[in-house]
């Protein structure tokens, strides 16, 4: 089938802007650390022998209130000279000072952003910096790309993507000090959202609208396997700028899609250029089965139907209200979702194993997703995803304070609970804001979540680093208990939504504000009208499904179509 090849075709190419994935997480990852025993070139993390447990209890104090490990991770013993043979007469009153070069665990990373950049030690907040600076240049991207898509195409934007990716990860890989590898990593940002961001609309707009939940559902697949992949890769390949390298290069033979993949038939017929849609459609037509009539192009129209500004969902108490909820869970939902993402290097156990369980978990609950949300309804679904992830995380408090080490596991599982309703919730809110949107606005109305979307992504990071930069006994759940507490309460004011499923959907500006209320038409909304055409003919609203609504194309079977 054409569709299915070109949609599974392309969706391994996205990436949701720049998410938490392992490959963020082994560049940056916080690894155990102490100081360097001065003069000591060959000092390591790991104890050699005898002789070098002696030299570290001589010259590296035992760690500090916050701190984990044997010893301390940020000063050293003060001597006449800071080398080791200056160590020999060491108290309890000898003075300390900050060490100015570290040595690392390498049992799982090595090297990484965190040991050449040094980000320990005073500088850990650097780490969140990185992370923000590439959520932000996922918003710049969703900003910028979106508005250069709609100007110029997909497939020429997608391919602009493609290069800005290639040049600025292998910018990441080499990149000298700290100030390059943000820039690249912000360059990577915006890449990457548009990748993402290209492979979705065009899969929606190459199926018809009863397809469409599916298929944006299906592209989330892949975002899980290629999660899962990365696991495998990041394993064998322990060296973090290698591993950028092995993950950057790739990109060059997605170049080959501006040969393989088509460009939007919806995009091409809002710019006039017919002949080069009806190219396209009929090539879908063929591989489907179906036949068209020569004349098709002639009475498709493309319609786009009214238009209002934003603001206009300002003028009404109950759409300020309702844009208020819809915009504030959008921060949320992408708090908790990039935030726990990150979050997997900070929790106990392997990180290689936590991630891919992290990753199992979303694919389940998009497949769970597939079979149930149109059977549940928004509100309901939605709600539940929320309280789910919210509680779970919440919960992770009680294993620390009431458990021991042999009950770590439970704040991972707690943790993996709140990612399965954290990422339950994004599949939701995507179809359930854009329902609540009328049609005059509702292009605009996503386009703002999107700017929440992106400020939660920035948001995240510091918040998953909360715990590494207070420290404390309740460091590995300090991030977890925000999360859930933001979650919960996200959650809860979803509560003043009106519910979508089987509803007619708000057209005008008058019908969101009757929206929800008792007397509302409950019907669902009529895609395609063949009536309200005096040819008897219904016209291509959006979509190749209406082509065989519309009756334009015949066959005894169109069932695959």
């Amino acid at each position: 089938m054409y569709l299915g090849t070109r949609i599974l075709s392309f969706t391994p190419t996205s990436d949701k802007s720049t998410l938490p994935d392992l490959t963020k997480l082994q560049i940056s990852v916080i690894t155990k650390t102490t100081c360097k025993i001065p003069g000591l070139p060959n000092d390591t993390y790991a104890i050699q022998n005898e002789a070098h447990a002696k030299l570290i209890n001589m010259t590296i104090p035992p760690p500090s209130a916050g701190e984990e490990g044997p010893y301390s991770q940020c000063t050293i013993y003060k001597a006449e000279n800071n080398t080791w043979s200056d160590f020999a007469e060491i108290t309890n009153t000898t003075p300390q000072m900050a060490c100015t070069s570290w040595v690392y665990d390498t049992t799982s990373f090595y090297p990484t952003a965190i040991t050449e950049f040094e980000m320990v030690c005073g500088n850990e907040i650097m780490r969140s910096h990185s992370n923000m600076v590439g959520f932000g240049g996922a918003l710049a991207g969703a900003l910028v790309l979106g508005l250069l898509t709609d100007v110029i195409g997909r497939k020429k934007t997608l391919l602009i993507s493609l290069v800005i990716q290639l040049g600025s990860g292998i910018g990441i890989a080499y990149s000298p000090n700290y100030i390059s590898f943000v820039v690249f990593n912000f360059l990577c940002g915006i890449a990457r959202m548009g990748e993402f961001m290209i492979a979705f609309v065009i899969g929606m707009e190459l199926v018809g609208p009863t397809k469409r939940t599916y298929v944006g559902l299906v592209i989330e697949f892949f975002w899980c396997i290629g999660l899962i992949i990365l696991a495998g890769v990041a394993y064998l390949i322990r060296d973090w700028r290698y591993l950028q390298l092995s993950l950057t290069l790739p990109v060059v033979f997605f170049f080959a899609y501006w040969w393989l993949l088509p460009e939007s038939p919806r995009w091409l017929l809002s710019r006039g250029r017919l002949d080069e849609a009806e190219v396209i459609i009929k090539r879908i037509a063929k591989s489907n089965g179906v036949t068209m009539r020569k004349s098709i192009m002639r009475d498709i129209t493309l319609h786009e139907g009214p238009h209002a500004k934003i603001t206009a969902m300002f003028t009404s108490p109950v759409l300020l209200l309702r844009c208020v909820i819809i915009f504030f869970n959008w921060l949320a939902i992408n708090i908790i979702y990039y935030g726990l993402g990150l979050n997997v290097s900070n929790l106990s156990g392997n990180v290689y194993l936590n991630f891919v369980i992290s990753s199992l978990v979303e694919l389940v609950a998009y497949i769970i997703l597939i079979f149930i949300m149109d059977k549940t309804g928004r509100k309901k679904l939605y709600l539940v995803s929320m309280l789910l992830g919210g509680i779970a995380c919440l919960a992770t408090v009680f294993p620390v304070m009431y458990g021991t080490k042999a009950h770590t596991w439970v704040t991972v599982t707690l943790s993996m609970v709140g990612k399965f309703g954290a990422s339950a919730a994004f599949g939701v809110i995507y179809v359930f804001s854009a329902e609540l949107f009328p049609t005059v606005i509702r292009q605009s109305g996503i386009g703002a979540c999107s700017i929440f979307e992106g400020i939660g992504g920035m948001v995240a990071p510091y918040i998953a680093d909360l715990g590494i930069l207070l420290g404390g006994h309740f460091a590995s759940i300090l991030p977890l208990i925000v999360f859930g507490g933001v979650t919960v309460v996200a959650g809860l004011t979803s509560l003043g939504l009106p519910e979508t499923q089987n509803k007619k959907l708000p057209e005008t500006i008058e019908d969101a504000i009757e929206f929800g209320r008792p007397g509302y038409d409950k019907k669902e909304e009529s895609l395609l009208d063949p009536k309200s055409q005096s040819d008897g003919r219904s016209k291509l609203t959006y979509g190749v499904d209406d082509v065989r609504k519309t009756g334009w194309i015949s066959h005894q079977d169109t069932s695959q179509f």
